[in-house]
């Protein structure tokens, strides 16, 4: 089981991550990559099969999340995915890592496709844990089903004044209705929500996820170095590196489409595409033996 307590941190350029390591350091390594409104022991039930199968797994908390802070106290504090993006790479420098395999879901997908857009020589395998997960923070947005809409609503609430105060004052209601409505069918205990709900409690969580959700509906300026990089990543790049896409089957956002059009478009290098029975939006949590098995899969050559 995953202990934040007995995590490490290195330091980066920008960031104090706080990270869990696991297995022989010689081994190959593993990044898991958790996601919004979520923290790291979703992937309690992953790291011992990837352990047990030869592999050293790094689990390190995203900016803003648990006992990850910043070095300078007067940064702004911005969270596009060109940044967390960059995050996983300086992850990797901070410990002298040259090539690595990544699993992410929510956030943590989306930091791991745009590494495996930028750094494709670094990322040797990809688990995709809700497909292409790229935003266009550049063009105008063109309108969604109805339907849709009204499932980002937490979006538009932090694009909101009010958004900002609950979040601050209720966001542990706020997450635990997330984690309820996004995964249907998991029925967490109250100490499974407890026991996740100290990482929220970072001083930056509440800058970082209402920069996240108002950069990328562009009704906030993002950082300077990132403008090109936001830019690329407006024009939807493939993702070339050895991918297998995980989708839930049972998420509260809806049962994924049998086409696979998109992601063998988006993936060229894609080696399967799943939807995984059982799981909601946080697959690693319900199934994570869909996320070792992808992983295993994918590096055993």
């Amino acid at each position: 089981m995953i202990d934040p307590n007995d995590f490490k941190s290195v330091q980066t350029p920008v960031l104090n991550i706080g990270y869990g390591d696991y297995g022989e350091a010689s081994a190959f390594p593993i990044f898991l990559l958790h996601g919004f409104p979520y923290e790291v022991i979703s992937f309690d039930g992953v790291v011992q099969p990837l352990v047990e199968a030869g592999y050293r797994v790094l689990v390190p908390y995203l900016r803003g999340y648990g006992s990850t802070t910043f070095i300078d106290p007067d940064a702004p504090r911005m969270a596009e995915q060109a940044a967390i993006g960059q995050d996983v790479t300086d992850f990797a420098d901070a410990l002298g890592i040259s090539q690595f395999a990544t699993a992410g879901y929510d956030w943590g997908n989306r930091a791991a496709c745009v590494t495996s857009i930028f750094h494709p020589d670094r990322v040797k395998a990809q688990v995709a844990i809700g497909g292409y997960s790229v935003q266009d923070t550049v063009n105008t947005e063109k309108p969604v089903s109805a339907l849709r809409e009204a499932q980002l609503w937490y979006q538009w609430y932090f694009n909101s004044p009010q958004g900002i105060v609950g979040l601050t004052e209720n966001r542990r209601d706020i997450i635990r209705y997330l984690w309820d409505t996004w995964a249907p069918d998991w029925n967490f205990r109250d100490e499974d929500f407890n026991r996740a709900a100290s990482a929220f409690d970072n001083p930056d969580f509440v800058d970082i996820v209402i920069h996240s959700y108002r950069h990328r509906h562009k009704n906030a300026l993002g950082e300077q170095r990132f403008l090109e990089a936001e830019r690329q990543l407006a024009e939807q790049p493939r993702i070339t590196v050895p991918s297998i896409v995980l989708l839930a089957g049972a998420s509260g956002f809806g049962r994924p489409s049998d086409d696979a059009s998109r992601e063998e478009d988006r993936f060229p290098g894609m080696v399967a595409r799943r939807i995984v029975e059982g799981a909601g939006h946080d697959v690693p949590t319900q199934r994570p033996d869909a996320v070792a098995d992808a992983l295993i899969e994918l590096l055993k050559d």
